[in-house]
């Protein structure tokens, strides 16, 4: 018997409604009381920011394509300790993944390595007896996917509902419920998706009035005794935590504001338990870095809409190069890259100095996304990787790099995109567009945390 429950909240697609969902049932199951473990398929940092605010425990991402079978099983137990139910939303649709030969990174793939059943949520808002073929559909395809049953999100009323549950008997899939079309539940979007719950969008009643609608449209019960099939193999042996947590041997410090929030919970536990003292600071609000730190770590995030107050804090910019200049060691992801750089520049036009450390400049002018899993290669030894091994990452951005950086070695050679070298090495310094999670690869951690222990001379 399973210490505890699991299921996956998946999606026919991308925008059926999965986080508004998976959000209203984490918030009604704490209501009821259950202590419940959120999780996120795939990379995504933004949709994990509304399951921790609802259940008031950190959201951890399951990429099955950046991690390891073990290290996915390793960190889902580890997160489960003292927890009651998990709930996993997956990511794009159930079998959509990082190719289109078969499920690799896929909430399918997920779903079958863990042994959690499946509920499939369908936007029915402009269908009806359809949402049964649609099912069936997704039952068959895969038949070693244990398919529990589905939702049917945007039903428009009683008689919407009248022709549409129907065909979910007719396809042998169970209904566990609804939501109703209800302009209020939208969540707010911007250019790379939902807004961060960092930015402070959404009233507290907001999800207390999603839970309450899970409450009187989604059958609970139900759901939880589907959970509670779940067959999860043993966590097996520990390969990326060390058997005893490393007493702190050093001071990181962490930009986390309204502009920095990218960070996979899982890579910051990871530091701590290799021995890191994690000091968070505002590259917002904050005049200089903290005292007595001997490296830095500024993750992604959304800096071209703070632009302007991260320029005019021109006592924190000076305290970042001069770190730079003294050799502190300072590791720089995506959104930390544009920081990094000599300025951003908007959609607009508008030009606005950063700290300068790496002459290029980022743009939003002429924005195309750039998005994919890719495998990157150390072209010289760095605070991450020594020189010559690889890694996963993922990159999803839409600025670019403008008068680039001549003369400054490129961090990586992009393995799945010939010819293109990326990210930046200068100063002890790491930066780059390519997120990591440092469960990817056991050595990432240890080594951050060994070249910070030392202060630069």
């Amino acid at each position: 018997m399973n210490p505890y429950q699991a299921i996956v909240i998946a999606g026919a697609a991308s925008g059926v409604g999965k986080t508004t969902i998976a959000a209203a049932i984490m918030g009604a199951l704490t209501e009821r009381g259950y202590k419940v473990q959120p999780f996120k398929v795939g990379p995504d940092y933004i949709d994990p920011s509304y399951h921790s605010s609802v259940c008031g425990f950190s959201c951890r991402n399951l990429d099955s394509w950046l991690l390891a079978p073990e290290a996915i099983r390793e960190l889902f137990h580890r997160a489960m300790a003292g927890k009651d139910v998990a709930v996993i939303e997956g990511v794009m649709g159930l079998y959509d993944g990082a190719n289109g030969d078969d499920d690799a990174g896929s909430t399918a793939q997920l779903a079958k390595l863990l042994g959690v059943p499946v509920v499939l949520v369908l936007d029915a808002s402009k269908s009806s007896r359809s949402v049964g073929a649609v099912a069936l559909g997704f039952k068959a395809f895969d038949p070693e996917v244990h398919l529990a049953g589905v939702i049917l999100n945007g039903i428009a009323g009683d008689l919407h509902l009248e022709l549409a549950q129907p065909s979910l008997d007719v396809a042998g899939v169970q209904h566990l419920g609804y939501m109703p079309s209800r302009g209020e539940f939208t969540l707010p979007e911007r250019h790379l998706g939902l807004i961060p719950t960092a930015e402070g969008h959404l009233a507290e009643t907001y999800y207390q009035h999603l839970a309450q609608q899970a409450a009187d449209t989604v059958d609970l019960d139900r759901l939880l005794a589907i959970a509670a099939d779940a067959v999860m193999p043993d966590a097996g042996t520990d390969t990326l935590f060390p058997k005893v947590p490393v007493k702190p041997v050093t001071a990181i410090a962490v930009a986390m504001d309204k502009a920095f929030n990218f960070y996979y919970p899982d890579s910051l536990d990871l530091l701590t338990a290799w021995g890191a003292e994690l000091v968070p600071f505002s590259l917002l609000e904050d005049t200089a870095l903290p005292p007595h730190v001997n490296g830095v770590y500024i993750g992604g995030g959304f800096p071209e809409m703070f632009a302007e107050p991260l320029c005019d804090n021109a006592g924190m910019r000076a305290s970042i190069r001069a770190a730079a200049e003294r050799g502190l060691p300072i590791y720089a992801e995506c959104g930390g890259l544009m920081y990094l750089g000599h300025g951003i520049e908007d959609s607009e036009g508008r030009y606005y100095e950063m700290a300068g450390v790496l002459p290029g400049r980022s743009t939003m002018q002429g924005a195309r996304l750039t998005l994919g899993y890719r495998t990157i290669r150390a072209i010289a030894s760095n605070c991450l990787l020594a020189a010559g091994e690889t890694v996963r990452g993922h990159e999803f951005h839409f600025s670019s790099i403008k008068d680039g950086p001549c003369g400054i070695p490129s961090a990586y050679e992009v393995l799945d995109q010939p010819g293109r070298c990326e990210g930046f090495v200068t100063h002890n310094i790491l930066a780059s567009y390519i997120h990591i999670h440092m469960g990817s690869k056991a050595s990432l951690a240890p080594r951050f945390v060994a070249t910070c222990t030392s202060p630069p001379a």
